[in-house]
């Protein structure tokens, strides 16, 4: 078949890939636009497009892909299919005309749960036991499209959500696969979303990252997960903003108020009071102007006062 790829970050990358292994006429690779990146704003090119050119893949990059110039392009591209992955630009109904077998989506969540474009920093974040990938015929609803199959995982203990990410790409490249051979074939009946199910969750922003101290411990540390690598969790102490990369609940309580230190030392640790009484112990951190590290190993060198407040400037 002639497929056309639709994808931007390094989920989408094993998809692609797992189209060219399967001998599918890649005809075609859709990705966003190269953006600055880091605190010297060089320009990068996307992981799918540094994929795409490996493999000699014609490459397009529109700011809007569905304005008239997206449109072309995919239509002299003439694809059988469209496969997406995480793209990160809604399609328009004239771009899902295009294909003759329609358009299928590698989705990070078991549909309908978790729509939108993080789902899976959004399943740590509310302490979901088990993630996955729905792959799905794409309308032009957001996620709301028929199912085709689908693939649940258990969230693994202290699994961030950069490392699961990397396991659900793998995941989803080989959902795909099987997806796209039984659809081919016209073997997989599409079944339709229930509606009464669906959740949505919003973008990313930094803000998500910042710690509401009031919280249980164990809110905090799907927090902090959910948001490794990117926002990242973060409070506001004196000096600045301290980075909390990791950290799990601690099986103690405390009548401290929520956000205050109750234990800071090199051999014991930081621990930290949360809501409900519950005590949450930092166990990797940044603090301002400093390396990420652990806790303890900072402690060496700097102290933490007992009785310090989190969350306040």
């Amino acid at each position: 078949m002639r497929v056309v790829f639709m994808g931007t970050p390094e989920f989408a990358v094993p998809s692609l890939r797992a189209l060219i292994e399967m001998g599918e006429e890649v005809v075609g690779v859709f990705t966003q636009p190269d953006r600055p990146v880091g605190r010297g704003k060089k320009i990068e090119k996307s992981p799918v497009k540094l994929a795409a050119e490996e493999n000699g893949i014609p490459v397009f990059q529109f700011e809007r892909v569905r304005k008239q110039e997206g449109l072309d392009a995919m239509r002299s591209l003439a694809p059988d299919v469209v496969v997406t992955a995480a793209f990160g630009q809604i399609l328009s109904k004239k771009l899902l005309e295009v294909p003759r077998l329609g358009t299928i989506n590698v989705h990070a969540s078991i549909l309908p749960k978790h729509r939108g474009s993080a789902p899976i920093n959004w399943g740590i974040i509310m302490g979901d036991e088990t993630a996955g990938v729905t792959t799905m015929l794409t309308d032009v609803g957001l996620d709301t499209g028929d199912m085709l199959l689908k693939r649940e995982v258990r969230i693994l203990e202290n699994e961030t959500a950069g490392e699961l990410t990397n396991r659900l790409s793998v995941i989803g490249a080989e959902l795909l696969k099987e997806t796209l051979s039984l659809y081919a074939k016209g073997e997989i009946t599409p079944v339709k979303q229930n509606e009464d199910e669906m959740t949505y969750e919003p973008m990313l922003t930094k803000e998500t990252g910042l710690i509401d101290w009031n919280k249980t411990s164990k809110e905090i540390a799907c927090l902090v997960r959910g948001v490794n690598p990117w926002p990242g969790a973060y409070t506001q102490i004196s000096g600045g903003v301290l980075k909390i990369w990791m950290a799990k609940a601690a099986d103690e309580e405390t009548d401290e108020a929520p956000g205050t230190v109750i234990r800071a030392s090199a051999k014991e640790g930081l621990y930290v009071a949360c809501g409900n009484k519950t005590v949450i112990e930092i166990i990797e951190m940044q603090a301002p102007n400093a390396k990420r590290m652990a806790a303890k190993a900072y402690l060496m060198g700097k102290k933490i006062e007992i009785g310090t407040r989190f969350g306040e400037a």
